[in-house]
């Protein structure tokens, strides 16, 4: 839900849009999609409507609420910055890490404690291993390596 109300609320935040009408119709956050003012056949909105209602037009009117009231949190701090900051909530709590010495485990693309970024990242690398295995992910390279060789007009031994 935060990361629904983030995503959909940044054009408003960063001023590309002047007010929630105008954000019901930005077709680049997905809010204007749930809002029916926007289509993209491959997004899916059932998934996020659906933490809000099982009927369609209830659903939009909770969903819609939940937006407004988000407009109010304003700019919070624990979901600023990259990375590591945002995952400690803030510098102070990077700085103080830094002078212990301690490491945290962080990705700018995860939103959460050490701990838990540590966990999606093994979790990650585990489901990528059974999707792909390595000697398939080997031949996959080569043959990049080979197509872009090629197409570059130089050897693949040249160094």
């Amino acid at each position: 839900m935060e990361l629904v109300l983030y995503i959909h609320l940044n054009p408003l935040r960063s001023s590309t849009v002047k007010d929630l009408e105008e954000l019901d119709g930005y077709r680049w956050t997905g809010h204007g999609i749930l809002m029916g003012k926007c289509r993209n056949p491959w997004q899916e909105k059932e998934y996020v409507l659906g933490f809000f209602g099982k009927r369609k037009r209830p659903a939009i009117q909770a969903y819609r609420q939940f937006i407004e009231a988000g407009i109010d949190l304003g700019n919070r701090p624990e979901l600023i910055g990259g990375g590591l900051i945002r995952s400690l909530g803030g510098w102070s709590k990077v700085i103080s890490l830094r002078s212990t010495g301690e490491k945290e485990a962080y990705d700018s693309r995860i939103l959460g404690s050490g701990d838990f970024v540590q966990a999606i990242m093994e979790e990650t690398e585990e489901r990528l291993k059974r999707q792909l295995p390595e000697r398939k992910k080997a031949g996959l390279v080569s043959k990049a390596i080979k197509r872009r060789c090629k197409e570059a007009g130089i050897e693949e031994k040249a160094k």
